[in-house]
């Protein structure tokens, strides 16, 4: 079974200090940003709006029909709520709102964590969120993250609980119903998060065919395990009768953001390409030392591949190249080199060799992974949010901040492979954190 980040109880120890540590600094600093800059920055002017109307009208059908935002509206309602009991300013109120969300993540995984066979795990999870480029501008702005994160994650840490325990004991069967509530919530407040619910169908699955069972257990368990997952798809069955489609009439029909984009479900075939060389950039700074355990009979395939890797993303650099921190650290290195095809086309071959590294140690150690509920997950959710990709019509980009959703689960699978938490590692994750201070706190110096 792998559930163990360090060695014995003084290493469990130092990396619940560090978890906690980044913990309250990000809180810290995210409340600094919500009392001391008061006008909209980032996508507060678009999302504030929908906040108001949640706010002034409450929930109900019309107010479903009329949001103009892409994500679901559970988050809106989420940030309304916290703006209708701290009164005042709609905008501080809001963003409070979405502070709190993060405040309840973290205590909840911190505190659920402690009961679960695979503690070390969620708090690699936890770490690897809170050094995320985006996780305080998520905390400290009217975005939709923070809300559709708690339910995501917490639902993920109860549903695998569920499916890890060979009962069907009351106690088991409520953190089966609340994981799958909790990952239903989190479909309406950012329908990518449907790619749990398959995830979640698939870890039980797994779970019924090898596990070992008392009699007459095993179908009660399943029974109870299929109650969920219906329970799971009921918030997201609603949402998709009042809209008529898995995205509001709004967005469907181009009224959203001043005319400049539209969302509906289609086939796109360079977002699902886009999304996984996000995941891959994202995954360096986490498990960059499986690199340099590659065997020698792999690595110049796995060097050629990168390589070629690296050249088409070069040369289709304006296509790839999306909004975000990793489109600004190339336009900063294009400065050196005369355009964004040569390191863009670096970075692409580093993260590729890298996820070479990564999917070969899983298949190394993949008799482990598959007894460990929490990686198998991990894992499963990360296909399917590339996956899902494939679906979504329209022209909206694909930002790099939506890799946030899934960045829990990348800290599942980077310290599960990677338990030590060594100066190297440790440092990269204080550069991630330090990048994820600076993208918020860059709005203070810009108009």
């Amino acid at each position: 079974m792998i559930n163990s980040v360090g060695e014995g109880p003084s290493a469990r120890s130092t990396y619940l200090r560090v978890v906690v540590l980044f913990f309250v600094f990000n809180l810290i600093s995210a409340a600094f940003f919500i009392g001391f800059v008061h006008r909209p920055v980032y996508d507060d002017q678009f999302n504030i709006f929908d906040v108001h109307n949640y706010a002034a009208k409450g929930l109900s059908l019309d107010t479903l029909r009329s949001q103009r935002n892409a994500p679901g509206p559970t988050s809106f309602v989420w940030m309304a709520a916290a703006a209708r009991i701290t009164g005042g300013d709609e905008l501080r109120g809001a963003r409070i709102g979405a502070l709190f969300s993060w405040v309840l993540l973290g205590i909840g995984l911190l505190v659920g964590a402690r009961s679960s066979g695979y503690r070390e795990l969620w708090y690699g999870a936890l770490l690897a969120l809170l050094v995320f480029p985006h996780a305080v501008e998520a905390a400290a702005t009217v975005l939709t993250e923070g809300p559709a994160l708690f339910f995501a994650v917490i639902g993920a840490l109860a549903w695998t609980e569920f499916v890890s325990r060979a009962d069907s004991s009351a106690t088991t069967l409520i953190h089966g119903m609340l994981g799958c509530l909790f990952m239903g919530f989190a479909v309406t407040c950012r329908q990518y998060n449907f790619a749990l619910l398959p995830a979640a169908a698939l870890v039980a699955a797994g779970q019924f065919h090898t596990k070992t069972w008392q009699p007459g257990e095993k179908w009660r368990w399943a029974s109870g395990a299929l109650f969920c997952l219906v329970l799971s798809a009921v918030p997201v069955l609603l949402l998709i009768l009042a809209w008529n489609g898995i995205a509001n009439p709004s967005i469907e029909s181009g009224a959203s953001y001043n005319m400049m984009y539209k969302a509906s479900a289609g086939l796109n075939l360079t977002r699902p390409i886009i999304a996984s060389l996000c995941v891959g950039s994202y995954l360096v700074p986490l498990t960059f030392p499986l690199m340099r355990r590659v065997k020698s009979s792999y690595r110049w395939r796995m060097l050629g591949i990168a390589a070629l890797g690296g050249i088409a993303a070069g040369y289709w650099n304006e296509s790839l190249l999306q909004p975000g921190p990793l489109n600004t650290f190339v336009g900063v290195a294009a400065r050196a080199f005369h355009g964004p095809a040569i390191p863009f086309g670096v970075f692409t071959a580093v993260a590729t060799y890298n996820a070479l590294a990564l999917s070969v140690a899983l298949w190394d150690k993949r008799r482990l992974f598959f007894s460990s509920p929490p990686v198998t997950f991990a894992v499963l959710a990360i296909i399917f949010f590339i996956g899902e990709q494939f679906g979504v019509g329209g022209n909206i980009p694909f930002y790099d901040r939506y890799v946030l959703q899934v960045a829990p689960f990348l800290g599942v699978i980077a310290f599960a492979l990677l338990p030590s938490l060594d100066e190297a590692r440790l440092f990269g994750l204080v550069v991630l954190s330090f990048f994820s201070h600076v993208v918020v706190w860059r709005y203070v110096f810009n108009s």
